[in-house]
């Protein structure tokens, strides 16, 4: 697995990250812990967490694996903070300095480590400025007990303002944005993604598989979500019928191309769909979550070899969407011809 830089920094991370939102839930310890075993002997050593994940179960599972490796500096340890940790609300949720504070000392113990790599905010926070989350944050890094800072589940207006507040008060910035972005969600093109390859922001996208609508498991011509699927999951825990959304031609046209292109190139869809994620621009390393060691080491096989150009470009144009106003307009190129000027006058007579 090959290393790159994270955004502008020089943190080298692998270019997958191992996702554990699965930990302590739909993988229990035992899995959970070979799944870390089988990414990092791959060359994995970007793992991100939450705290709000099995509420704190995902970081106290990596944190007893952690105790067992003895390679603590070669890996690079993310996780995440905004929910509450226990019922209800108050201080116990949101991006305050009081809940910032207590929120990293709770992930500290839990990950048994004495910093972590890459803190991040889970969502952003209206009801707290802006200038108290950050000043919060800067201390942190400056205490020692973080590396570096992100941001997730952000506007492109929210991450501007943090970016230009923490240079105007040369207070740390964010170097790394978690977003959502796959074939299936290309929102983050519109803003977010330009935005990031300008101010040097690295990109580790979340479900880069659609929640397994590009896993192979989801066939044109289907009416209903697979048995033992999450679609299939959450309409059962929630009632809520998702299928419909995504049961459209826009979304069977973009599943039909992976298709296409893992029997070309031997491949499975997953790893087709992690590909084009992986050589798309200013993308530094997809999340990959699994439940099991299988799911995992499907997913792995997305390293260590390239999407033709061509291959590339039809994957991109399968997914394309037509772009609301004003993205539509923005993205014409400009006229190359241009009026000529009249020459300057010359010196008077």
């Amino acid at each position: 697995m090959q290393q790159r830089f994270l955004g502008g920094t020089g943190l080298r991370v692998s270019e997958l990250c191992l996702g554990t939102m699965t930990f302590g839930g739909g993988a229990d310890e035992a899995a959970s812990h070979r799944m870390l075993d089988a990414f990092t002997e791959a060359g994995g050593t970007f793992i991100d967490t939450a705290d709000i994940y099995g509420r704190g179960a995902s970081e106290e599972i990596l944190g007893r694996w952690l105790a067992t490796r003895g390679n603590r500096d070669e890996l690079v340890i993310a996780t995440k903070v905004f929910g509450s940790m226990g019922e209800g609300g108050g201080n116990a949720t949101g991006l305050s300095r009081k809940h910032l504070l207590t929120a990293v000392e709770g992930s500290l113990r839990r990950l048994g480590t004495d910093y972590i790599d890459l803190y991040q905010t889970h969502m952003w926070d209206v009801e707290t400025p802006v200038e108290e989350t950050l000043s919060t944050l800067d201390t942190l890094v400056r205490d020692g007990k973080v590396r570096y800072l992100g941001a997730s589940s952000v506007a492109p207006s929210q991450l501007q303002k943090a970016l230009d507040v923490a240079r105007f008060r040369r207070w740390e910035p964010f170097v790394c944005l978690q977003p959502l972005y796959n074939l299936l969600s290309r929102e983050l093109e519109w803003e977010l993604l330009p935005l990031c390859e300008t101010e040097g922001v690295g990109v580790i996208p979340w479900s880069p598989l659609q929640g397994g609508w590009l896993s192979g498991k989801y066939r044109r011509g289907m009416t209903a979500a697979p048995e033992g699927s999450r679609e299939a999951a959450v309409q059962e825990q929630q009632g809520r019928e998702s299928w419909r959304d995504r049961d459209t031609e826009e979304t069977w046209r973009v599943v039909d191309a992976v298709l296409a292109v893992a029997d070309e190139t031997g491949r499975t869809p997953a790893q087709v769909a992690l590909r084009w994620l992986l050589q798309r621009p200013g993308v530094t390393a997809p999340i990959v979550g699994a439940r099991t060691l299988e799911q995992l080491t499907d997913n792995l096989g997305a390293c260590g070899w390239e999407l033709t150009p061509e291959q590339q470009a039809r994957l991109t144009e399968a997914g394309d969407r037509p772009l609301p106003h004003p993205y539509d307009v923005l993205a014409r190129p400009r006229e190359r011809s241009r009026p000529a000027r009249r020459p300057a006058p010359g010196p008077p007579s």
